[in-house]
């Protein structure tokens, strides 16, 4: 083995992106380089989930240290107005970008996907490259699962999405999942060999977060002290189903209820969702925070949501559930409730899962949480207890360290 394996991970997103993979993809590279892996990332610009290259950043290729990290961030297409065409156009630009790049002769290669076609393209590199860098795809989205759950393009477009994922994974040293169902799904369904699959669950990547003035938090957006608070924090996309949240506001006006539906973020649905929202009182949208107040938001509401679009349950673990246990605060899950999400939340014991498109089952869960504080608190509580038995950064970040040493000796055999 390498006495200091060199790894290059490439993924499209990396903070100071918030939401999505980026975290993670960040604290993991933070984290090879403490265990003194040396580490090279290859990203783009930040823009997800606003679609907007920020401010700051754009220059056709950026070198700089993240957190003593090195990065190099490459300039590609960003739709400002992203439909699934444009989306792979974007994937494909970063891919073209990344094929011609210098990879710094990493000894291991970790693809993030997604990109899923932006890391098809760097296996090809990677296996046509004279050093042949063993190629490690870490899988945060099943890109053949969601297309079919969305219903996005019909079985022409899933049939090609399934066969892009199925090479490219297979054709990888080692695939990395999330989530055991992720495992199941690339061994059964895209043909993985079971022994180059391995779980590691994706983590809390905040720090523990230092005690806030939850009264001055609320009074700052306006959260009267006896209404219940019902948050949702992160991407507003498609596969969200966010209309569900604004129907269930509106409920709530209709009846008179004192429960508040608030919205933190950004992303592609925001405008529409903000459009057939006007006028509902009990619905609120927020911009996105730093990461130094998110927790102390998350900590300040009554109830945190997550909220799926009916049939979407298989295709990603929500990212922002390990932040969401962290806070202590009960989680309501609109989603199928033999899907990813239910499965987390019912392991953790952190709360109700309702059935998603249904915005009167999520007004009475809520209700139900309001009335009984005592059940809300206890959800809060084993919420944390998950976070910190099973989705701890230090291990996880271990066993991808570990994994990676071993696939470093393998390739230098």
């Amino acid at each position: 083995m390498p006495s200091n394996p060199r790894i290059t991970i490439i993924g499209l997103h990396f903070p100071p992106e918030t939401t999505g993979n980026a975290p993670y993809t960040g604290s993991l590279a933070r984290g090879l380089l403490a265990k003194d892996l040396s580490t090279l990332v290859i990203t783009g610009h930040p823009h997800y989930p606003e679609w907007v290259i920020r401010t700051g950043y754009g220059a056709w290729v950026r070198r700089e240290l993240v957190d003593g990290v090195h990065v190099t961030r490459l300039r590609h297409y960003v739709p400002s107005k992203p439909n699934a065409v444009r989306r792979l156009l974007s994937e494909v630009s970063f891919g073209i970008r990344v094929l011609f790049e210098s990879w710094g002769r990493p000894d291991v290669v970790v693809l993030v996907s997604p990109a899923l076609f932006a890391t098809a393209i760097a296996v090809l590199r990677a296996r046509l490259s004279p050093s042949r860098p063993a190629v490690v795809v870490w899988v945060q989205d099943l890109y053949s699962l969601g297309v079919t759950e969305i219903g996005a393009g019909g079985r022409s477009v899933a049939a090609i999405m399934t066969w892009v994922e199925a090479m490219t994974l297979r054709a990888a040293s080692k695939v990395v999942v999330i989530h055991e169902r992720f495992a199941i799904y690339a061994r059964e369904s895209l043909g993985v060999e079971a022994q180059r699959i391995q779980v590691v669950r994706n983590w809390t990547h905040l720090a523990s977060a230092p005690d806030r003035d939850v009264a001055a938090v609320r009074s700052g957006f306006g959260w009267d002290a006896d209404e219940t608070v019902v948050l949702h924090a992160g991407n507003m996309g498609a596969k969200q189903g966010l209309e569900n949240v604004i129907a269930a506001a509106r409920l709530c006006d209709d009846a008179n209820l004192p429960i508040r539906f608030v919205l933190l973020g950004d992303g592609n649905q925001r405008e529409h969702l903000e459009l057939i929202g006007s006028g509902v009182k009990r619905l609120q949208f927020i911009d996105p925070v730093a990461d130094s107040d998110f927790q102390a938001v998350l900590a300040s509401a009554d109830i945190l949501l997550i909220n799926e679009k009916p049939g979407v349950s298989g295709m990603s673990v929500p990212s922002k559930l390990t932040s969401y246990f962290d806070s202590g605060r009960a989680v309501v899950a609109a989603t199928g409730p033999d899907g990813i999400t239910a499965a987390e939340l019912q392991a953790a014991d952190g709360g109700f899962v309702v059935e998603s498109g249904d915005p009167g089952a999520l007004v009475t869960v809520c209700l139900n949480l309001r009335e009984h504080p005592e059940k809300a608190e206890a959800f809060g509580n084993n919420g944390r207890q998950f976070r910190r038995d099973v989705l701890g950064e230090e291990r996880a970040i271990a066993g991808f360290a570990n994994m990676l040493e071993d696939v470093a000796t393998k390739k230098a055999r």
